[in-house]
């Protein structure tokens, strides 16, 4: 003979949720709590009514019973910075000081990040962190002889003419 059911202390809140259910999961959380109790189903029959797994069944009458009497989220809600290695605020607190100079040198956030996280980081986390406050590329790097006036004053001076 197959165990009594539980659950009998949420009972009243399961009907009241099967009243006010505004989705599917809520719903069938309900009826997986309801059935066994009112009409004595087994849970295999519970399931075959429900038209999901014996299993499923079970979790979802476990999940109502646990949460108190209230419908439980059947999966957890994804999103936010889940390996973030600093805050928004601290992230812009760090880049303040760089913001503030005319150029940006990636290598410079990058071991000024290193010191700070107390270990090396990928240069593409230095360029991630600054997609994420908005910086975009706008001079070419510091080293490209168009940016050197004194290059190409000495490449001028020294007969050289600009190709066409």
């Amino acid at each position: 003979m197959a165990r009594p059911a539980s659950g009998k202390d949420v009972l009243e809140k399961a009907k009241e949720a099967l009243a006010n259910a505004r989705t599917v999961e809520e719903l069938r959380q309900a009826q997986a709590v309801i059935l066994p109790l009112e009409y004595v189903f087994s849970i295999d029959q519970v399931a075959a009514v429900m038209g999901i797994s014996k299993g499923w069944a079970c979790q979802l009458r476990r999940r109502f019973i646990n949460a108190g009497g209230l419908p439980a989220e059947t999966k957890p809600k994804r999103g936010g910075r889940h390996r973030e290695n600093m805050s928004k605020e601290e992230e812009v607190a760090f880049l303040a000081p760089f913001f503030d100079k005319a150029i940006l040198i990636a290598s410079e956030i990058k071991s000024a990040l290193d010191e700070r996280m107390g270990r090396k980081t990928a240069l593409a986390s230095t360029y991630n962190l600054l997609y994420r406050h908005n910086w975009r590329k706008l001079v070419p790097d510091k080293r490209h002889t168009i940016t050197d006036v004194e290059a190409q004053l000495d490449w001028k001076n020294s007969g050289n003419s600009f190709p066409r």
